[in-house]
């Protein structure tokens, strides 16, 4: 299914235009922040405690969103944290408003903003398989990759402008008014999750997710590698903005930097729409491998023109790697607990994130800044790759509305190497691995029940499906 068909489906264009917006606003919401509280006579003080808070929100709030997500729909987890944001950013700009709010006030505002943020994206995650077929995944992961890229790109210049002219109140409200954008455009949603997860527990519920995590060795090694990973991003971060600052020729290098990882954002989510071969997570981690170069780059050739080129090819394999991860977790785990893995997913580079930059000061104080980034890059490569190393990370693939000798996708086997395939009304696994699973084994149903086929220019639905994923459930409640 290409990007035009997918345009046809109404809810991907209101998930769309809805987020597209809000992205935008999001880079309205820094900026008129920090100018607010500098212009209000704070400092780094005190913006360092109300960006802390928000931290800390984000922290605590990440797995109980998942849990959330899954106990009901995700479309209303997800008009809920807009309304809640939309309430406390539009509040953050109403104090602003009224004179110089105290640091408390602004705190409790950014943790709230922050902690909802925390509840809607796994659900975000966990909708898009309720809207789009199983093989446009990747198609529509790849088309909300380039719009967060290009809002990214051009969100922060826009809200420079606003902020310039009209002041920081004028940059919050306008962050309050996309999120609340947002909202209706989910809000008017038709699609709804058949089958939530059961509520046995707030702590019962986030172990499930963990052992789905357990479960599976493509997943459980990918997070390791991604902890690893993120850990030695968090190092670089630091790096980039003060060797750009220091020795690339001050901020305008910093800004030529930004910009190179733009684009490369926006080639990698072109790059992921197109390209979707058959073993998908092999070839994203492959295109992980080129990320290293960014940092490899400041050591050898160096110069602030091959840096450039370097980090576009970089963010072009790390968001192409991106697409390809949410589109297997989406694929590959029960959609009555994809968000909650999810929240397990974020939390874990959340946290390695912020120990990379704690630890980023002690290592430049020690080593010189070439030999730390080309330390750096055979980290990342290492830490990026190994998880090639598994069988059942190489062997992933990805769902085709058609293949093998016919038939339609309607869900994965516990190793992702196996689909199950509906024919004739008749459920049966496609065995590639020749490992005998039986149908039974399914651990994975896709939730969009109704698979979208070309026929020339006509769109007609399989009613089959509707009868295999029955049948393919109740063998798994027997089982």
């Amino acid at each position: 299914m290409t990007m035009s068909d997918l345009l046809h489906l109404r809810d991907v264009r209101l998930l769309l235009a809805g987020q597209g917006l809000s992205w935008v606003g999001d880079a309205f919401n820094p900026i008129a922040l920090s100018v607010a509280v500098v212009l209000g006579g704070g400092g780094a003080g005190e913006l360092g405690v109300v960006l802390a808070s928000a931290v800390v929100a984000r922290l605590l709030c990440t797995l109980v969103g998942g849990v959330w997500a899954d106990r009901v729909t995700p479309h209303r987890i997800m008009v809920g944290a807009d309304l809640t944001r939309a309430g406390s950013v539009a509040a953050m700009a109403v104090a602003f408003a009224l004179g110089d709010p105290p640091v408390a006030v602004l705190a409790g505002l950014a943790a709230v903003t922050a902690g909802a943020g925390a509840f809607f994206h796994p659900a975000f995650v966990s909708l898009r398989p309720l809207i789009v077929p199983a093989a446009a995944l990747q198609t529509a992961n790849g088309a909300i990759s380039f719009l967060q890229s290009s809002a990214q790109v051009g969100g922060p210049v826009l809200a420079g402008l606003v902020v310039a002219r009209f002041g920081p109140v004028a940059g919050l409200t306008v962050n309050a008014l996309t999120f609340a954008w947002s909202a209706v455009c989910v809000a008017r949603l038709r699609a709804r999750a058949d089958h939530v997860a059961e509520r046995t527990g707030m702590l019962t519920e986030i172990r499930e997710g963990l052992a789905e995590i357990r479960s599976r060795d493509w997943l459980w090694s990918s997070l390791l590698a991604a902890a690893m990973f993120h850990v030695a991003s968090g190092v670089f971060i630091v790096l980039v903005e003060v060797t750009a600052v220091r020795d690339l020729g001050g901020a305008h290098a910093l800004g030529l930097v930004t910009a190179a990882l733009g684009v490369g954002g926006l080639v990698g989510g072109l790059v992921a729409m197109r390209l979707q071969p058959r073993r998908m997570l092999l070839w994203a981690f492959a295109f992980l491998g080129l990320f290293p170069l960014f940092p490899l780059a400041f050591a050898w050739p160096g110069g602030l023109v091959a840096i450039m080129a370097l980090a576009l090819v970089g963010q072009a394999g790390l968001l192409y790697f991106d697409v390809g991860w949410q589109t297997a977790v989406q694929q590959g785990v029960p959609h009555d607990r994809l968000a909650r893995v999810v929240s397990w997913d974020v939390l874990i580079s959340f946290v390695a994130l912020p120990l990379g930059n704690v630890i980023a000061g002690p290592l430049s104080a020690s080593v010189e800044t070439p030999d730390l980034m080309v330390g750096i890059a055979v980290w990342m490569f290492v830490a990026g790759c190994w998880p090639l190393l598994v069988r059942s990370v190489r062997g992933f693939t990805r769902a085709s509305a058609q293949g093998g000798d016919g038939g339609v996708v309607v869900g994965l086997l516990a190793d992702g190497g196996d689909e199950l395939r509906v024919r004739d009304g008749a459920v049966r696994v496609d065995d590639d691995d020749r490992t005998g699973e039986e149908a039974g084994e399914a651990a994975v149903l896709h939730p969009y029940a109704v698979v979208v086929a070309e026929a020339g220019a006509e769109r007609r639905r399989h009613d089959d499906v509707l009868d295999a994923l029955g049948a393919a459930e109740a063998v798994q409640r027997e089982r």
